[in-house]
């Protein structure tokens, strides 16, 4: 199953790809794909988030086989989206990009977002739990709820500039139903925060 998801994983992608090498972006193919790569980072990462109550709900435990790996995708294309913009946006030009970071919120809070992302995919192996030993790196991976409020910081900075912030919204009421669960379970907040 494992080998069907990555496949799975990477059709989005392709898809953009396709389109790019065809022609069918729009008029401005650049801002398509780096639009494209960061609402696939989201919506990974929301299904990311999905798999314990879709687990408990559906009597599923193997679902959670799934999650490092639905983890890992969300940080590609993470990865992907500030590759695109660095390159297609920015020419990959330091200078530009550090001032642009300074410069603008929604950017510094996707670069952030990433930079925690980092050790979370890094560290997605059985090898690292082995090292961490399970109770740091369950501490480690709670990073994932500052990622998914930051990465949704992001997309409504970014939408909010254009006077469109209505599919940020449905973004916003699923993670609020993801983590309202997760809070529900866990006695509040502060339970769902710490390592048992």
């Amino acid at each position: 199953m494992k080998p069907l998801l990555w496949l799975l994983c990477t059709v989005p992608f392709v898809v953009v790809m396709i389109k790019g090498f065809t022609g069918h972006l729009g008029a401005n193919p650049a801002e398509k794909l780096i639009r494209e790569t960061g609402e696939w980072a989201l919506r990974w990462l929301w299904l990311t988030l999905a798999i314990s109550p879709l687990r408990e709900a559906a009597s599923l435990p193997t679902l959670m086989r799934y999650r490092r790996a639905l983890g890992v995708t969300t940080f590609v294309y993470a990865l992907l989206h500030f590759l695109a913009y660095a390159w297609l946006d920015k020419g990959l030009v330091i200078d530009d990009i550090v001032k642009d970071v300074i410069k603008r919120n929604f950017i510094l809070v996707g670069v952030l977002a990433l930079a925690l992302m980092t050790p979370l995919a890094l560290t997605s192996f059985n090898s690292a739990i082995r090292k961490l030993g399970g109770r740091r790196w369950q501490a480690l991976h709670k990073l994932v709820y500052a990622v998914a409020l930051l990465g949704l910081l992001h997309f409504y900075w970014k939408k909010a500039a254009k006077n469109d912030v209505s599919e940020v919204m449905v973004y916003a009421v699923i993670l609020a139903l993801l983590l309202g669960w997760r809070a529900m379970r866990k006695g509040g907040v502060m339970g769902m925060l710490k390592v048992r």
